[in-house]
């Protein structure tokens, strides 16, 4: 393939996020889309999913997004008139310009605002660099005006209407080529953007006159023969371009895109996108896209990651026809029976009528033992019309033996889901030898998202039977059993066959590996089993107390309210920025701190935080909107969630979403239930103890400063640690420089600030912002401290030299976060990269940790005389419903088998509490 051709598959795209801005907002308004807080979303929705649309058309390109600068530009200058006639930035639209910053950020796309100039002189930048390299690119807009900017290397396409533009498509579209597009806006003027132009001329006449004769220059060098021209009008045409010859001329100088404008970034500098999944998920639960939370939560991502390894995959060679079998009659079944029972290893798949493992139903099972082999097992089809099956009764029957026995090895694609299936089904699961989503995430978290189809482009060059093909979409998408087995049979079949050829092509890689086998084997692997009991004992939770919760949420929010409306003197909406901008910053005449990318004073919560420590009102706001927050994603929410079966709350574990290592969950989000707030810790008095059993807790007490102990082998860490000292008062009598018992409450403080700030890459500015005090002296801070525990320093210094030389690093146990950003031109996303390679050792040890106790505890508890059921996981911390009259025996037990987790430097302590709630045991 040549390298033309190469660059065609993967174009450098230019996003022109302002474009994308407008057209979202205006493309959404009919829906009008908000979230349970108020705050509008169709904008930010449209934006995210035309940013993935172009992703999922060209995963492999870099990507970068360029929006406006706020504030004015050269052209303002050359004509103050400038877009004077463009209403302003509508209010709905103003609150959503963050937030959409934000998603593009955390979906790892590089965001370029430059001051003084437009987005599209940006773009016309790196486009005309790009195109001078010989890069292919596509720019992404709606905008005609970049047609100019056409050529051999450089292509429009407008994601809303799915059309591409290269240079036959300008012509055809305008009826003239690029290199005319800028005579021919000068020529008809702007509306838009109140370019002149020149009076008289419209679009027939500009394109008669380029057609007849050509540009400007040529236009104004042979106007004697523009009255030969014939159209109507052109014997006065001549005068009316001499007598308008300055306003043409200064219309040309504003339609025509910069093409020089000085960048800090070259177009060899993008890559593809990776994203910070934990940012997305955080985002797109605010702003409540569930399917997309679902999404990430299953193994995708909202981008594709960057692989960071210098090894491509190794590619078997895919069969060229595929033999996929369905299964109809119990003697064909037998004979895949006895096959699956002689091979070494089969891939195993369940199909469903739902996502909900509680819920689901089983509609059939497919398996294969060869690439291109398959077979998929019908058993409860019941459309109109559908053929005699199998029932369920008899396949599980006949395939329990196999599917129990840990003789017989199986691979799947998130095995952890059919475990929890075929359990309702009285069948434990095991032998499973492989999981596919688990091998990919293992061999490198971030190169891409770990799905099946998602992975089957990526390792096999093979496009999958997408669900929605054979399912459709939306309200009239059908359950599997409404499918017919035409279509159902290839696309389970394929789902097996697939899942088989990912784990041949996938482990040859990581097999390489020694000590990604060993996180593979030893950690995610073993922790299948041990997520899918903690997921079916699932949580009890009082319902009764939740809805309490909820009155007095409504009731604290309806007098918050009444506060905010007396300060203000009248009453407003709170969950609006444009009132609340007008009511703090205008009639109020509170200091603007922050402005919003167009020039408005900024509401964002962080702008409230600072604003809070000196007034009144923005204080408020932000209980306001936390107590809101609360009430739509917890008390209300939680009593939906109870399973009327078992009357318990059932989370999902996810362990193919972070970078890092760490669980998250999802339905719901444990993980986030906040505890820095009475309310907040309120919701875990829900989670309660059935009778006759307690809520135990244990917790990792400052597992990350003790691992940071371990790598850097500070010495001062080391001894604190060692002697069981309190570290945060240890550190606050070194960095202050006082005995260690006159140290004060607010030194410890500010002691623990640092500790935890430092090993997230925390500055002088935002331990400073953090404490309130001078930047100054936040820097003599952070000075003490290193000059306290001089081996973090060093350790720091190592590990961000480590992850330039290698391009990753690792955590204790070998697992590994690759960085393509540490060597990025651009310095903020090189120090974010640095920022993640000192921190991401210390929090994916930590996972590593957490998981081998879940693992080490499981199976004690399977093999031991105690009445206790572990039922969550969240962060560091393990919870259990205890026998109460083994509390006591189990707490002491548990601590020791947690603590053997790790052979850390130091000890690794693990604290316990006892009580009828989770909070009380917290």
């Amino acid at each position: 393939m040549s390298e033309q051709r190469q660059a065609t598959l993967s174009p450098l795209i230019l996003v022109d996020g302002s474009s994308y801005l407008y057209r979202a907002f205006f493309a959404s308004q009919q829906a009008d889309l908000r979230n349970s807080a108020g705050i509008p979303t169709g904008a930010i929705r449209v934006v995210t999913s035309m940013m993935k649309s172009l992703i999922k058309q060209y995963p492999e390109s870099p990507v970068a997004v360029i929006f406006d600068a706020k504030g004015k530009t050269f052209r303002d200058e050359i004509f103050s008139e400038y877009k004077a006639q463009r209403p302003p930035m509508p209010d709905d639209l103003r609150s959503q310009v963050e937030p959409i910053h934000k998603i593009i950020k955390a979906m790892g796309f590089p965001l370029i605002v430059e001051e003084g100039v437009e987005a599209d002189d940006v773009i016309g930048t790196m486009a005309r660099e790009a195109s001078a390299k010989g890069i292919a690119t596509l720019i992404s807009t709606g905008d005609k005006d970049m047609a100019q900017l056409v050529d051999q290397h450089v292509t429009l396409i407008n994601t809303m209407t799915d059309t591409v533009m290269d240079v036959e498509g300008v012509k055809d579209k305008f009826g003239i080529p690029p290199e005319l597009i800028i005579d021919f806006l000068a020529l008809m003027g702007d509306k838009v953007d109140n370019i002149p132009g020149v009076p008289g001329v419209g679009e027939k006449t500009a394109l008669a006159l380029l057609q007849g004769i050509g540009g400007l220059k040529d236009l104004y060098a042979n106007l004697d023969k523009i009255a030969d021209l014939g159209f109507r009008g052109s014997k006065s045409m001549a005068k009316k371009l001499e007598d308008n010859r300055e306003a043409a001329d200064l219309s040309y100088l504003l339609a025509t895109i910069k093409t020089d404008v000085e960048l800090q970034e070259s177009v060899e500098d993008f890559v593809k996108p990776e994203p910070v999944k934990e940012q997305l998920l955080e985002l797109f639960e605010e702003f409540e896209f569930r399917s997309w939370v679902k999404e990430l939560e299953s193994g995708e991502s909202a981008a594709s990651g960057t692989d960071a390894s210098d090894d491509e995959p190794e590619l078997p060679e895919a069969p060229s026809d595929v033999e996929y079998d369905t299964v109809l009659d119990e003697a064909t079944l037998d004979q895949w029976l006895e096959k699956l029972s002689t091979a070494e290893l089969f891939a195993f798949d369940t199909e469903t009528t739902s996502l909900n493992y509680m819920e689901a139903e089983l509609v059939g099972v497919s398996f294969a033992i060869e690439p291109g082999k398959a077979a998929y097992v019908p058993v409860a089809h019941d459309y109109m019309g559908a053929p005699e099956q199998i029932t369920r009764e008899t396949l599980l029957e006949k395939m329990k033996p196999l599917l129990e026995s840990s003789d017989h090895k199986k691979v799947g694609q998130h095995l952890k889901y059919d475990m929890n299936v075929l359990a309702r089904y009285g069948i434990e699961l095991t032998g499973i030898e492989f999981d596919t989503m688990l091998e990919s995430y293992v061999l490198n978290s971030t190169a891409t998202r770990h799905d099946m189809d998602s992975l089957a482009d990526r390792y096999l060059g093979l496009k999958t039977i997408k669900f929605e093909d054979i399912a459709g979409k939306g309200k009239k998408q059908l359950t599997f059993n409404q499918i017919e087995l035409e279509q159902a049979a290839p696309y389970a079949a394929e789902d097996a066959d697939i899942t088989l050829r990912l784990h041949q092509a996938i482990n040859a890689q990581l097999s390489k590996d020694e000590t990604l086998t060993s996180v593979f084997n030893d950690i995610e692997r073993p922790l299948i089993p041990v997520l899918s009991h903690i997921e079916r004992n699932g949580a009890l939770v009082d319902a009764s107390m939740l809805g309490e919760q909820s009155i007095e949420l409504a009731e604290r929010m309806v007098e918050l309210e009444r506060q905010a409306y007396d300060i203000a003197g009248k009453e407003f909406n709170l969950a609006s920025p444009k009132q609340l901008q007008q009511i703090l910053f205008e009639e109020l005449s509170i200091p603007v701190i922050k402005k919003t990318p167009k020039g408005a004073p900024s509401t964002a919560e962080e702008v409230l935080q600072e604003l809070a420590l000196d007034y009144p009102l923005p204080k408020l706001i932000l209980e306001h909107r936390s107590l809101s927050k609360l009430k739509s994603t917890y008390t209300d929410k939680l009593p939906l969630m109870i399973n009327p079966g078992t009357g318990r709350i059932h989370t999902s574990y996810h362990q193919a979403v972070t970078a890092t290592g760490r669980l998250s969950s999802t339905d719901p989000n444990l993980q986030n239930i906040p505890v820095r707030t009475q309310e907040g810790r309120r919701i875990r008095h829900a989670f309660i103890a059935p009778e006759g059993y307690k809520v135990v807790a244990a917790d990792y007490s400052q597992i990350e400063l003790r691992i940071m102990a371990h790598l850097s082998q500070d010495q001062g860490l080391l001894d604190a640690f060692s002697k069981g000292a309190d570290i945060h008062r240890a550190t606050a009598a070194e960095v202050f420089k006082v005995e260690l018992d006159q140290v004060s409450d607010d030194q410890r403080r500010s002691a623990k600030a640092i500790n935890f700030g430092l090993i997230y890459g925390m500055s002088a500015f935002g331990l400073a912002k953090q404490l309130g005090i001078a930047r100054k002296d936040a820097a003599q801070y952070i000075e003490h401290y290193f000059e306290t525990y001089p081996g973090v320093q060093h350790y720091m210094d190592d590990i961000r030299a480590k992850a330039q030389e290698q391009g990753y690093v690792e955590t204790l146990f070998g697992r590994r976060l690759y960085l393509p950003e540490i060597k990025a031109r651009n310095a903020m996303r090189r120090q974010a990269a640095e920022r993640t390679a000192i921190n991401a050792p210390m929090q994916g040890t930590a996972a590593d940790i957490i998981k081998r106790a879940m693992v080490t505890v499981d199976k004690w508890l399977a093999e031991s005389d105690f009445d206790v059921r572990m039922i969550m996981q969240v962060h560091d911390e393990l919870v259990f419903e205890v026998r109460d009259t083994q509390v006591d025996s189990f707490v002491e037990a548990v601590k020791d088998k947690m603590a053997t987790a790790a052979d850390l430097d130091v000890p690794l302590l693990v604290e316990a509490g006892v009580g009828e709630n989770w909070e009380q045991a917290h």
